[in-house]
């Protein structure tokens, strides 16, 4: 394959560049996911593409050429629809709280696959956390399915899930700058159904364009800005939070923007010890759940079909967690 017809595309700047079509995409992504395009030639493509900007065809593109080299877990028994997470960012800042997400969601019942990175680059990550509560990373698709099946809950590593994609986030170290692979990676299908996606934008172009994504390709997914761009509702201040299914947009609950009237509960540190141990206290009613994470959570009871309504599934978080939610129902 000849990659400078598609360097001649996205490579002439912003102004001059054009994009790629559907299938041109999935051709181009597919022949990068599997290592066969040469070093020279790819920098050029991942730094035409920053520079230019996917199309919502070319993100499609991507994304089907990375479903189909994607490892797949077999469905859970039952009717409720499996949870995906991605964690991908870690904690600068605030106190990754994706763990205490991925434990409540756990706690209903609700089948929960956590896929990412184990590598923290200075950030406090998911599986750091994880291993403070006792969860490791399953090594194969096979221990993860067991996981799984048993317990409800898998940490799934990316370099299980899809080896290609995996590869070109590597990539960031080495050239300075992300590349599409890391906003495909939040938008990874791990199951052989329909699984309930929560989609994480970093930026507020990419909700537009992660959205449209969602819609186009038909998945079923819970999109929100982010908290340093992982998969949980800003305890502070709760992100505006959308339902995607079968091509429409239910917006489940308005972005808080009014001033907090009490700083929530939230952990003295966002180290993975600190954070481990007032996750506990959490899961242990000691301490009060911040309420834009019991209203993710209850978007996320309906979406996979827990509760048969968005009423019943607010109904029932406030039940389990009465007295306990950090600024009322």
């Amino acid at each position: 394959m000849s990659y400078s017809q598609y360097i001649k595309e996205i490579g002439r700047g912003a102004e001059g560049s054009r994009d790629l079509s559907g299938g041109d995409a999935q051709r181009l992504y597919a022949a990068m996911l599997d290592g066969g395009v040469p070093d020279l030639e790819l920098g050029a493509i991942i730094l035409g593409l920053r520079v230019k900007g996917e199309s919502l065809d070319e993100m499609l593109g991507f994304l089907s050429a990375a479903g189909e080299r994607t490892n797949k877990l077999e469905m859970p028994h039952g009717r409720i629809r499996p949870v995906a997470l991605p964690t991908y960012n870690g904690a600068r800042k605030e106190a990754n709280l994706t763990p205490l997400l991925a434990l409540l969601l756990q706690r209903f019942g609700v089948p929960v696959v956590v896929h990412g990175l184990l590598e923290g680059y200075g950030r406090v990550t998911t599986a750091q956390i994880f291993r403070e509560l006792g969860i490791m990373p399953m090594a194969s698709m096979t221990q993860a399915q067991v996981a799984l099946d048993e317990k409800g809950l898998a940490f799934l590593p990316l370099n299980a899930l899809c080896p290609g994609i995996h590869n070109l986030l590597g990539l960031r170290s080495r050239m300075g700058v992300r590349n599409s692979a890391h906003s495909l990676v939040k938008l990874l299908n791990p199951f052989r159904g329909d699984a309930v996606l929560v989609a994480p934008a970093t930026h507020p172009d990419f909700i537009e364009l992660m959205r449209n994504i969602l819609m186009v390709s038909g998945q079923r997914g819970l999109l929100l800005r982010g908290t340093e761009g992982e998969p949980f509702a800003n305890p502070k201040r709760r992100p505006r939070l959308e339902y995607i299914y079968g091509g429409a947009v239910d917006v489940l609950f308005e972005a808080e923007h009014e001033s907090l009237r009490a700083l929530p509960n939230l952990p003295d540190a966002n180290d993975a010890p600190s954070t481990a141990r007032w996750i506990r206290r959490i899961l242990d009613k000691q301490a009060p759940l911040p309420k834009p994470i019991a209203n993710q959570l209850a978007c996320l009871l309906y979406a996979s079909g827990y509760a048969e309504d968005f009423n019943q599934a607010k109904a029932i978080v406030a039940v389990e967690a009465t007295g306990l939610i950090m600024g009322g129902n």
